[in-house]
């Protein structure tokens, strides 16, 4: 059997009585943006980094509201957070350029959510051939950026682009 040594992982995998219920919440009521990943906040939504990446660059779309699902969102913070997914993909196109993304969300324990109580929507950027051996034979990604890297590249990348009509542009 093959192992892979991550002890940074325990801290987010064990349960701690001094741990937040929710990750998401504790960090968007901080004011620390840079150190918990925080790229944008809107008026009823905000983006963040993915701690733990599939790619450089993964990053994910949440309500305020602590929801499970986006059907108890109200339309106002659901048309937000497609917008803000837009700018995200237009943002990490500018800054990666990568082939392709995934878009989704796992609703419920039982679909995937590592997170289940706080609705979040996942944009991942893709390149051909991303899927390498690592991942294929040895079920490991291999991230080439430091987080911190990639947070202020989007960042830097989000406050300094404009979009006129539908163009991208500096």
């Amino acid at each position: 059997m093959d192992y892979l040594w991550s002890p940074w992982r325990m801290h987010y995998i064990s349960n701690k009585s001094d741990e937040p219920q929710c990750v998401f919440c504790h960090a968007c009521e901080q004011d620390k943006d840079e150190e918990y990943l925080i790229l944008h906040r809107g008026k009823t939504a905000f983006v963040i980094l993915n701690r733990f990446p599939y790619t450089s660059g993964h990053l994910m779309v949440l309500p305020y509201e602590h929801r499970s699902s986006y059907e108890d969102l109200n339309a106002e913070t659901r048309a937000e957070m497609m917008e803000l997914i837009n700018t995200a993909t237009r943002v990490i196109r500018a800054v990666y350029q990568p082939h392709a993304f995934n878009l989704g969300a796992n609703i419920g324990e039982d679909a995937g959510a590592g997170i289940a109580a706080h609705f979040h929507i996942h944009l991942v950027p893709r390149w051909r051939g991303d899927s390498n051996f690592m991942t294929v034979t040895a079920g490991t990604r291999v991230l080439p950026e430091d987080l911190a890297v990639s947070y202020r590249r989007l960042r830097e990348a989000w406050g300094g682009i404009s979009f006129e009509e539908g163009v991208l542009s500096r």
